[in-house]
């Protein structure tokens, strides 16, 4: 067997904002949120290269899927990398996120 993600699921305590920002402020595709009519089941996905899929899910959701009691939330606990090719792109990305975040 080979050792491969194909999803990376992040808890998040505001969906459509979150939605928004990996959307419209990162340019990340997506069909939206599914599974709304589910108790815990709003989740939106993302396609990302190679295959990998990134899933942005309610903390609560998660908590009760896992069955684990819902913490406070630390910035410290995961990291994600947005690669571009440039300065000017950095530049580019970061004014696309921040608009985003203020529309």
């Amino acid at each position: 067997m080979h050792a491969r993600i194909s999803v990376i699921t992040l808890g998040v305590d505001d969906l459509e904002r979150s939605v928004k920002f990996y959307r419209d402020g990162l340019g990340f595709a997506t069909q939206g949120i599914v599974g709304k009519e589910f108790e815990s089941g709003a989740v939106a996905f993302f396609e990302l290269s190679g295959g990998l899929r990134l899933a942005l899910w309610p903390r609560k959701s998660i908590a009760h899927d896992s069955g684990l009691a819902l913490a406070m939330p630390s910035a410290t606990e995961i990291t994600l990398g947005h690669n571009v090719m440039s300065r000017t792109e950095v530049d580019q990305v970061m004014q696309q996120a921040a608009e985003s975040v203020i529309n």
